[in-house]
Parts: structure tokens; sequence; C-alpha cells
């Protein structure tokens, strides 16, 4: 399970240091990961096993689903496959990272079962200006969160 935020750094070579706080969960899933985004604001991690749990679900929807072909379409446009290096660094892919503005110093968000590693500014001012809702927070309430 990923938590919390962690800074971390996308060097000039485009590799994220994965954050310390995220290793032993990342590893727990072995090495290999798939990068991609899902609407080109941030850049999304998902171990390999996650990832095809994520596209078995999808081959369930249909070759010809609109929604599947969609999907599928955006995320194999920013994604490619990744593995942890010696140093527990990814490479993410040009197209994602350049889309994100992934460079330099990033927030790395867990989220669930994945990660997520946003410029800090844009991630920021989406947080400020769409707060949780008192709807959304009565949704929560509800659902005994």
């Amino acid at each position: 399970m990923f938590r919390g935020n962690h800074p971390a750094t996308v060097d000039a070579k485009g590799r994220l240091k994965v954050p310390a706080a995220f290793l032993e969960s990342l590893k727990q899933f072995g090495t290999r990961v798939f990068v991609t985004s899902l609407k080109g604001d941030c850049v999304a991690i998902f171990p390999m096993p996650v990832w095809e749990e994520i596209e078995s679900r999808m081959r369930a929807r249909g070759e010809l689903d609109p929604i599947r072909r969609k999907f599928l379409k955006v995320t194999s446009f920013y994604g490619q496959v990744a593995e942890l290096d010696a140093q527990n660094r990814l490479l993410l892919p040009q197209q994602t990272r350049t889309s994100a503005n992934t460079v330099g110093k990033v927030d790395v968000l867990g989220q669930g079962r994945y990660l997520e590693a946003w410029d800090h500014e844009p991630l920021e001012a989406e947080i400020k200006a769409k707060p949780l809702s008192d709807d959304e927070l009565a949704t929560l309430a509800q659902e005994g969160i």
C-alpha cells in the first residue's frame, strides 16, 4: 500500500529516484513497473502485477468497447515498461514527463496500489482550487471515513 507525499527528483536523463518510503512496498511486487499517465498532468507508476490486473479487466470489456479502446490508447501513448535500476531509479517516458512537466523536484504521492509523480506547483494549485467539498466530505462520512 502506497501512502503519503514524498518529495523526489527527476534527473536530466529523466530518471525518477523513487523515495525510500515507497521502495519496500514497490519491491514486494518486483522491480518492473508500467509508467504512464491518464490525463497527461502527472506520471502514474503501476507495479507490473497491478497493471496486468488492470489490463485483464480491460480485456474483459471486449475488443471494440469504446472506453477500453480510449483507455488503452491514452495509457499506451504515455506509457512504457520500466525497471528499477541499482540506484532505485525509474526512467520516465519522454512523452509523459514532458506533458506532466516532471523534471527536477517532484512530489511522489501514494495512491493505494500505485504512485503518482507531480510537478509541485500545479499539484498544489489544483488542491487549493478544488478542495474537498462539504458534499464530498458528507459522502465520505456516510461511508464511515
